[in-house]
């Protein structure tokens, strides 16, 4: 199987220079996902066997979409099936973890706060 920063067969890459990565549809699109599932299948119990407990329950395995690095802080996002989530973290703890775009990675919140708001209707 082929790493995750190895495109996987069959599929297209996002030009850098565009600078965005738009839906991918058709065979690229299947392929892609069958690459993502594959990828979530592989990791399979290898992060439970390194934590024992986890007080957060809401954990979302999937791809790391995006990296922006500044000098002090970091923004990644993950997208888990039709799930965006974006995190803040130091430059530092990013690249010690050598979070780029293509890995797998699992987010997991732990909300204080919940915010709930009422959409206008009509």
């Amino acid at each position: 199987m082929p790493r995750p920063t190895e495109p996987h067969p069959g599929t297209r890459q996002a030009s850098a220079a565009s600078g965005s990565v738009g839906p991918v549809s058709g065979e690229a699109g299947a392929a892609l996902a069958r690459f993502a599932q594959e990828l979530a299948e592989s990791a399979g119990s290898a992060d439970n066997r390194v934590v024992v407990a986890h007080s957060a329950r809401n954990r979302f395995r999937g791809l790391i979409s995006k990296v922006t690095r500044d000098t002090v802080m970091a923004q990644v996002e993950i997208q888990a099936g039709p799930h965006r989530f974006v995190s803040l973290l130091s430059r530092d703890a990013t690249d010690e973890l050598g979070l780029e775009p293509g890995m797998l990675a699992v987010a997991t919140i732990k909300a204080t706060n919940v915010s709930v708001d009422i959409p206008h209707s009509g």
